[in-house]
């Protein structure tokens, strides 16, 4: 009887040797903004804590899907921002670790739009606003953080933990407008393709080198139906 021809199935993915898989999960939503009290400032950037009740119970969600997973974190990174902290409290509280803090994958620095004004330039249909999206760049806000300084330093902070972590997998708590950025950068979109994450939505990466592969985004299978889509403005 003649031998069967080799068959091919399709092939599941493989994280390649030595790459570092990195799960990005967006902060929960944090305080509203007061235009009578701008929030406070951390190194120029608006410092809100998170929203009670909503935003604390995105993160608990949002940690409590990790711990699902069954993932082994080698590391939890979070920003200089507290709501990337805050976020991330009950996963580090659980795996008894210290979360590392990663300074350039804070937000994107609004310029004069810091503090809150932001949401409210956005709301209101400012014309600078609408530059900003049919430009998509930030830096039309004046004193704001241009594309190529933000997605450099995006980039300078993923090289490092992947460096770090080869063949292993951490979690990193940062930002609506990083996660876009990363995206962007992984696929070669447009600058503001991807500014769409829910608060606490997870995007998985896997960075090999120059490579960067993007695995999911913004998967919110984790929250209720309630916290996803808000209209709300990006930051």
């Amino acid at each position: 009887m003649p031998d069967r021809p080799r068959q091919y199935r399709q092939s599941r993915f493989v994280r390649p040797p030595g790459a570092c898989e990195v799960i990005l999960v967006r902060h929960g939503e944090s305080q509203p903004a007061d235009p009578d009290v701008p929030f406070p400032l951390v190194d120029g950037q608006g410092d809100p804590p998170l929203h009670e009740p909503d935003g604390v119970e995105q993160a608990r969600l949002a940690c409590e899907r990790l711990l699902a997973s069954g993932e082994e974190f080698a590391a939890v990174y979070v920003t200089t921002l507290q709501r990337t902290r805050q976020t991330a409290q009950v996963l580090v509280d659980r795996l008894g670790v210290e979360p590392v803090v990663e300074p350039d994958l804070r937000e994107v620095h609004l310029g004069e739009w810091e503090g809150g004004l932001f949401r409210k330039k956005v709301a209101e249909g400012d014309p600078i606003a609408e530059q900003m999206y049919v430009e998509q760049r930030w830096d039309v806000i004046p004193g704001a953080e241009s594309i190529e300084e933000f997605g450099g330093r995006i980039r300078r902070a993923l090289d490092g933990i992947a460096r770090t972590h080869p063949d292993q997998t951490v979690a990193v708590f940062t930002h609506g407008g990083v996660i876009g950025q990363v995206l962007a950068e992984a696929t070669g979109a447009r600058g503001f393709a991807f500014t769409g994450s829910d608060n606490c939505g997870i995007t998985h990466v896997v960075i090999a080198n120059d490579r960067w592969i993007v695995r999911t985004w913004n998967d919110t299978s984790h929250l209720s139906p309630r916290f996803t889509h808000d209209p709300e403005p990006l930051i």
